[in-house]
This record gives C-alpha cells, structure tokens and sequence, in this order.
C-alpha cells in the first residue's frame, strides 16, 4: 500500500494492520479499562482533516459558515459546522465520486493511527510542544486561531493535526469499553456518536491520544470536523446499548390512582434526593450537584434530574437522576441520565403534560462552560424509563440555558424559559411552541439586551432563572434573579404573548448566587412563590414579617413560600418552610451545605424547582433536600411562640 492523493486533493497514508493497547489506565473514567484492540484489516487514512474547499465541493452552501466566531476562513482550513449526519453523507458522496469506498474511521483505528505504536499520552511524548498548541485554555467564546491543515509535523504514520486541530468525527456509537481484547470493533448502539484528537480552544487534556469525546450526530459547532477512511465498511456488529441506570430500571407501568387532594395539612420534612457515593469522581460526582428539575410520572413516581460535576463550567459535567417510586419513602441512589462526552450540560427542565408524555429540556455546550448551549428536548411515554432525543435548537448560541420552568397557557401554548447571558444579571429569554412541542421560536432572538429600570420594556424577563406564570386575563407575570429595581427582585409584565415586557420593583426580596425562585400556579388555583428573604451571604439578614396562629407579626429568615389568591396583586400568605425547632443540622448540597434550622430559620438559598401532584402534594427540591406539603398546610399560620 503506497500514500495517494484523491481527486479533491485528500492525501490517503496506508495503516497496516495490527495491535495495540487502547484506553489510558490515568485517564478519565470512560478510557477504562485499557484494552488489547487488534485490527485485521489494513486501510487508507487522511492525512488531514477535510478543508473548506474539499468540503463545498460537496456542499457549496457551507460556505456560509466560513469565518463564524473568526474561524476557518481559508479554502485550506478545516472544516467545522460539520454534523456526524454531514460527514456520513460527504462519505458516501466521495465513494460515488472516486469509485471507492469512503467512510468515517472507527474509534479504535482513529486512536491506533494517532498514537502510530506510542503508549505516551500524546504521541510527541508526555507533553504536547507549543507549534501544536491552538488556544488551549478555557475561555467563554472562541478565540480566532489558525485552522490550516498540515502546518504541523506529522505522526510517524504520516497523519497531520491528530492532537487539537479539530474534534474529528468517528463512525462509532459512544459507549463504555468492555474489559478484555477487542478484535476490530465498532463502538456501541448509541444515539451519541463518538469524536477523538480534541479542537483549538479546548484544554490540553481533551487532545490526549486515548481521550474519548461525543456528541449527537445532529451536532454542529466550531470545535468539530472530519477526516476520513479509505477501506470497505466493517463487518463487525456494535456492542448493545449500554445498561441505563437505576431510574429506568423496573420502571411500574401501570397508572397509578391518585387520592382526591385533602384539606389535610400536609409537611413532610426536608429529604436528601442525591445520592451519590462520597467518594464518586465519574461518571457522577461527589463534589457538586446543583440546579435540579422534578415532575410526577404517571406510575405516581417522583422523577428528579440535576447536574453532577467537579466545576460548574467543566466539560465532565453530567446529568444525573433518581426517582422516588410511589409508596417508597428514600429516593434511589443516583445514576447518570444524560451526557454528551466532554460537553458541559447546564441546565435541565422536567415537565409532565398530564396525558402521559414526559418532557426532559437540556443544553448542551460546544465544550466548556455554558455561554454558548444548544437545546435538546428528550420525550419518554412510559414514565421516564425510555427515551427519544432530538434538538430544538442545534445552534450553540446564548439564550439556551434552560431554567426548571415550563408553563403550558390555556390556549396550550408551551413556554420554556432560559437564560439569555451567562452571567449573574441580563434577563430570561423564552421559547415559545404553539404545537405541542413540534416547533420553537425564540421571541427575542436577536433582539439587544433591555435596561431593566422601573417602566422600561424589552424583549426579555428581567433577572436570570425566570419563572413565569399565564395569569387569568392571558398575560403573563414573572420574576427573575439579579437585575434588581430599587433594591428589589424584578417584576416583568407580558401582554402580547411574551414578545415584549415592562419592568417595576417587585415587593420581594432580591436574591443572587446559589438561589433560584420558583413560581406557578397551583392546581387549585392560587399562585404559589417559592424564594428566600435574603440574597446569599448577607451579614445582617432582614428576614420577612409573617403573622403566627396567635396573630403576632414574626420575622422568617431562608427559605419562604407565598401564596396569591388574586393573580399576584396581593400575597397575603407567607410562610417559612423549615423543619422547626429541635430538627438536626440539614445538608442543602451545591452552594448551600450544612446548616441548621429552628423555629424561624429555613435552608437560607439554594436552586428551587417544583412539581404539583393530582392529590395536591405538592413537591419542592432545593439543590439536595425534597420538601414536600399541601396547600392546607401553607394556609395553615406557623405556630405561635
């Protein structure tokens, strides 16, 4: 077998058969355990990425993407917009072409041809040299970078830009490795699809050689392209899907009878629904979960999801879940739910329609961080134990950070907000779907950032974390985190359906980093609010006033529910929601950790999320603890001293 160059100018380099040990025993969980991986068959690889101009011989309207965030301007850049769908096609494009077989190469070649028979973590060595590096540290955008294939010294197998040029597409589905030797093998039934060799502008330690990443093949962004294979399609079958975790398992399938909602208080006190080994460190994590979601399954299941991670803004960041099955009084231990590989996840909603389907919201970054998330919507009808993926938005851009709030209007119409920055201030945006979650627009998509001032008016709801309500005239009303008028949380008004809203100072509190609010109207009627009275961290809480059984005005400090009778012109019940006197010291998780309640000290922040069961339960999670308690009960004054 001898090097050749195709007719669109792809030089193809011969790999030989052979063996090799893949996977790193020091590496991130999903690169063990280290295997014997033999390949019988020779094949012909690029020696570099697909360029631009190789490309849009193929498709010349990706010309379009040419320059985006400064990148890949050059007819011998590489690639990038490229979706896994993308790449099979331009294959099959370029068998018809040439009259030989193209694909995708697999996981197992990719990494075989990359380390060309090292066994260090880079085949240059242990160390990556500079001339190879292309911005490799975490930044919230991209930073321009050359992208021109085949500037860099080859491997000793002749292949160019295998160390952070670009994430290169794999044919195989992401999944985990099975121990013992593998004989030319083709990944897993999967909807994630496999990419190696990491991008400009990510960290060094995704360009390592045996570093696995993955997205869903609908995937576009700046970080990903291609380089293809010249060889017959393998024989070999993909392992089955990887077992899913606890929360799908011996799923009940019958619906459950729900009692008639009592006018019996209900509080039951504060439970940990993370359950996660101490010592955990992949695929969940011991050292942060945070920013939760909850609904009700049909099978009388509690459903809850949340992110799992080292930092906030880390690319090994995960979703985890963990159900409550009726009749059960502890949660399951946690299970991931949901990954991309190495693409942060931030943000996830939980929403069931009441007829059986449930919906499952999530972003998804290009890499690191959480400026620029697509947004995946997930759909099960067999009460979370399966479920189907597809995007709303494909475009890693801002605005899609999902908040746990999803409002259907009485015309039906589903309102999902997320966040439109990624800092502490600027606002809510909304998605908007007026057939049942088929489509989605984004009202304020590319419209400028409000000013958030008492009368003023935007396109987006003042504070991150919105939740909003449809109130009883088909307006809506909302309140949000950070943006405060006057001191205050921020109040926004819709009356055109949430294409605009003004702004004025709120009667609440505000409330900054590690709170989140909840708001939504019971099944009852009444509008519920869930917050706390004093932004994080403040030396002298101010608490709020409520009156006791004895009708005396006390002060509440944390964590408070109210409830609006009249669409929120007026709030009259107020009440702490703590465990009261004599409870032992509660662990809130996330930004919260321990503290201890009494009489009138409640959990003093974490990130609020709600769901209302047919009987009037109705359930709160903070970032750890599950409360839950009826509206009976919120009525019910707190106990005088």
């Amino acid at each position: 077998m001898e090097p050749f160059v195709n007719s669109v100018g792809l030089k193809l380099v011969p790999i030989a058969a052979g063996s090799f040990i893949m996977g790193a025993e020091r590496g991130e969980f999903d690169e063990r355990p280290i295997h014997d991986v033999t390949l019988t068959r020779p094949f012909y690889l690029a020696a570099t990425p697909v360029t631009n101009a190789q490309y849009e011989l193929f498709d010349p309207e990706h010309r379009r993407y040419r320059g985006r965030h400064g990148l890949a301007r050059d007819d011998d850049e590489a690639v990038l917009f490229v979706s896994w769908r993308d790449a099979t096609a331009y294959c099959r494009w370029l068998s018809e072409r040439e009259g030989k077989p193209y694909r995708l190469p697999t996981e197992a070649e990719w990494e075989y041809a990359c380390r060309a028979e090292t066994t260090t973590r880079y085949w240059t060595g242990p160390d990556l040299p500079a001339e190879y590096r292309r911005a490799q540290e975490f930044d919230w955008f991209p930073r321009p970078v050359s992208l021109h294939v085949g500037e860099t010294p080859a491997n000793p197998w002749g292949l160019h830009d295998v160390h952070g040029l670009v994430e290169e597409w794999c044919l195989d589905g992401y999944g985990p490795y099975e121990p013992g030797p593998a004989t030319d093998p083709v990944g897993r039934d999967s909807e994630m699809r496999v990419t190696r060799g990491g991008s400009h502008n990510s960290e060094l330690e995704f360009l390592r050689s045996a570093n696995r990443g993955g997205a869903l093949p609908d995937d576009r962004s700046w970080l990903i392209g291609f380089r293809v294979a010249q060889a017959d399609s393998p024989t070999t079958q993909p392992l089955p899907a990887a077992p899913v975790g606890r929360w799908g398992q011996e799923v009940r399938q019958e619906t459950v009878v729900w009692p008639e909602p009592s006018d019996r208080p209900l509080w039951q006190a504060p439970r940990s629904f993370v359950h996660i080994a101490p010592d955990a460190d992949g695929p969940l994590y011991a050292r942060h979960n945070h920013c939760p979601a909850i609904t009700w399954c049909p099978n009388g299941d509690l459903l809850a999801a949340w992110f799992s991670c080292r930092t906030e803004r880390g690319r090994e960041m995960t979703i985890a879940a963990s159900r409550l099955r009726w009749g059960a009084s502890e949660w399951d231990a946690a299970d991931e739910f949901f990954k991309a590989p190495d693409r942060n996840m931030t943000g996830t909603a939980l929403w069931h329609d009441g007829a059986g389907r449930i919906l499952h919201f999530n972003g998804i970054e290009a890499g690191h961080g959480w400026a620029t998330l697509a947004l995946a919507l997930r759909t099960s009808a067999d009460n979370g134990a399966t479920w189907q993926t597809r995007y709303i938005d494909a475009e890693h851009q801002p605005h899609n950070q999902v908040i746990a709030n999803l409002v259907r209007t009485r015309a039906g119409r589903l309102i999902l907000a997320c966040d439109a920055v990624y800092g502490g201030n600027g606002g809510t945006a909304i998605h908007l779907s007026d057939d049942d979650g088929a489509t989605w627009r984004d009202p304020s998509h590319g419209k400028p950032p409000p000013k958030f001032v008492a009368g003023g008016k935007g396109a987006w709801i003042a504070g991150i974390h919105g939740a909003l309500v449809e109130l009883a005239d088909g307006s809506y009303l909302a309140y949000g985190r950070g943006d405060s008028i006057d001191g205050h949380m921020p109040l926004s008004r819709s009356t055109d359906g949430g294409e605009t809203w003004t702004y004025e100072a709120s009667d609440w509190p505000a409330i900054s980093g590690g709170q989140r609010l909840v708001l939504r109207r019971l099944n009852e009627g009444p509008l519920l609010f869930c917050s706390f009275t004093d932004a994080s961290g403040v030396k002298e809480p101010r608490g709020l006033a409520v009156v006791d059984a004895a009708g005396c005005e006390r002060r509440v400090y944390g964590l408070f529910a109210a409830l609006s009778f009249d669409d929120g012109k007026t709030w009259p019940v107020v009440k702490g929601l703590t465990p009261g006197a004599g409870s032992g010291p509660l662990n809130g998780g996330a930004w919260t950790g321990e503290f201890q309640p009494d009489a009138t000290h409640a959990e003093p922040r974490g990130y609020l999320a709600c769901t209302q069961t047919p009987d009037g339960a109705i359930n709160l999670v903070s970032s750890a603890l599950h409360y839950r308690f009826n509206l009976a009960w919120l009525r019910q004054p707190m106990a005088a001293q």
